[in-house]
């Protein structure tokens, strides 16, 4: 492991700079505990809507309906129907993008609730399904299978089974394994099939059973949560990027080899200092060219915009993103974001270490670059398995808020058989989390990289003590 510090010299005056870190510290507890008191508030919101569905329901009676084995299936499947529907709702509010959610908890977080959800759900409907078959088919006197083609036989049911198999299809998709053996932008053709599915259960919620019936509560709520979660996807995820879009006319100015597979984008347009990017963002990305209009890529800006220009750079890791390096200058381009919680902005600690790898360095190099910094308050490691993969580099210690700072370098492959994020040379010279980063549990812990290397890092930090409050990670898989 190599040791390059970044020139500059100690701060003058240390009475200046202890009132400085004294009131930096205390707008940072403040911003913590407003950021954790609106994260209770939406958790406890995913909640009081589930609540909310089965009270509606209870208020409308439901209860007083269970007079036999056959009404009490009906009403448990239900009471599992509006719970499944409405962690679907919520799902669809966490995938909308929405500013609020990306400021309190970032995308990866909302994302992963959204993907935690997705079993439950899913699950919550089948026993819905089974259920309410069961229960018609005994106070029917008829088999299970007949009252399921009898089922069929409405065009809102039909509609309600094919929401069904395409909520299957998603969740299938959506697993690890499976999801591996998609490209991504097959992957997201499918997933996008939520939204169908959602939508076309909708009727029989509607005209089944009298559940919902014209003029109740229930019926406004539903409604109503249909048009949030529909409505939030349609404000923030099309109507508000093409706006802007549109507004700040992106085009490709150039395009910059970095190393074999690996360019940089850059990027000019009107009054880009105007979206207020922070340093290690992203935003969603899709150049208009006939073969990657389709693809929509979550890429980390590598520089802070100016008023008239942006950067992102790009690792070829598929179809989609090889192509970008091919397109041409002047390409329309049109964005949504920025997004991500990966910022200096959401620092709790005094001190800041830095981990980052590959291509992992983008959000990482602007995270610096816009981070307000003393001397001797950041050091920073870059790891990579051979010089090809040490993309801009060289640009991290010339960056004016690392004077004074450390910056570490480490090359070299991981030992075979050894579960590690550290090269075979560093392991053999003893080299630690902690001896790497002596004031580890006074820092805020920032780790890119890919997720299988990443998560060495952070099981590291964690069994050093760090709290996951210190902990922020970014990764670039999908």
């Amino acid at each position: 492991m190599t040791l390059r510090t970044a020139s500059g010299t100690s701060a003058s005056g240390a009475s200046p700079t202890a009132r400085r870190a004294v009131a930096v510290n205390r707008d940072r507890a403040v911003r913590i505990r407003r950021r954790l008191r609106a994260a209770d508030l939406m958790v406890m919101l995913c909640w009081v809507s589930v609540a909310l569905s089965v009270s509606l329901w209870l208020a409308y009676g439901g209860a007083a309906q269970v007079t036999d084995v056959a009404s009490a299936l009906t009403a448990g499947g239900i009471v599992s129907g509006l719970v499944g529907t409405d962690l679907i709702l919520v799902m669809l509010v966490l995938a909308a993008r929405l500013p609020v959610i990306d400021r309190v908890v970032g995308q990866d977080a909302a994302m992963a609730l959204h993907r935690r959800l997705g079993k439950p759900a899913l699950y919550l409907i089948l026993v819905h399904g089974v259920l309410l078959t069961i229960g018609y088919a005994l106070t029917d006197g008829s088999s299970v299978i007949a009252e399921t083609i009898s089922l069929f036989s409405g065009p809102d049911m039909a509609l309600a089974y094919l929401g069904l198999a395409l909520l299957i299809a998603v969740v299938v998709t959506s697993l690890v394994a499976v999801r591996r053996r998609f490209s991504y932008e097959a992957w997201h053709l499918v997933h996008l099939l939520s939204y169908a599915a959602v939508l076309v259960a909708l009727p029989h919620q509607l005209s089944v059973g009298g559940v919902l019936a014209d003029g109740t509560l229930q019926r406004v709520y539903w409604i109503g949560l249909y048009v949030l979660a529909f409505g939030s996807i349609a404000l923030f995820r099309f109507i508000l990027p093409t706006l802007a879009s549109l507004r700040h006319g992106i085009r490709v100015a150039g395009i910059e080899p970095v190393a074999p597979g690996v360019v940089s984008l850059h990027l000019k347009g009107r009054q880009l200092d105007r979206l207020r990017v922070e340093g290690g963002q992203y935003a969603v990305w899709r150049f208009w060219t006939g073969s990657t209009w389709w693809h929509a890529h979550p890429i980390s800006f590598s520089a802070v915009p100016t008023a008239t220009s942006a950067r992102i750079t790009v690792r070829e890791l598929g179809a989609g993103s090889a192509a970008l390096g091919r397109v041409r200058v002047g390409t329309r381009v049109w964005f949504e974001g920025p997004y991500g919680v990966f910022t200096d902005a959401h620092r709790v600690a005094p001190k800041m270490a830095v981990v980052a790898a590959g291509i992992g360095i983008t959000p990482i190099r602007s995270l610096l670059e816009h981070a307000s910094l003393q001397p001797g308050e950041a050091t920073v490691l870059l790891r990579a398995t051979d010089p090809s993969q040490t993309y801009l580099w060289n640009e991290v210690a010339g960056l004016p808020s690392m004077s004074g700072n450390s910056v570490y370098t480490m090359l070299g492959a991981r030992p075979h058989g050894l579960a590690t994020w550290m090269s075979a040379e560093a392991i053999a010279r003893g080299v630690t989390i902690a001896s790497a980063f002596p004031e580890l549990l006074s820092s805020d812990l920032y780790v890119c990289g890919p997720q299988s290397w990443a998560d060495l890092v952070v099981r590291d930090a964690r069994a050093h003590g760090l709290p996951d409050a210190q902990i922020h990670i970014e990764r670039f898989d999908w």
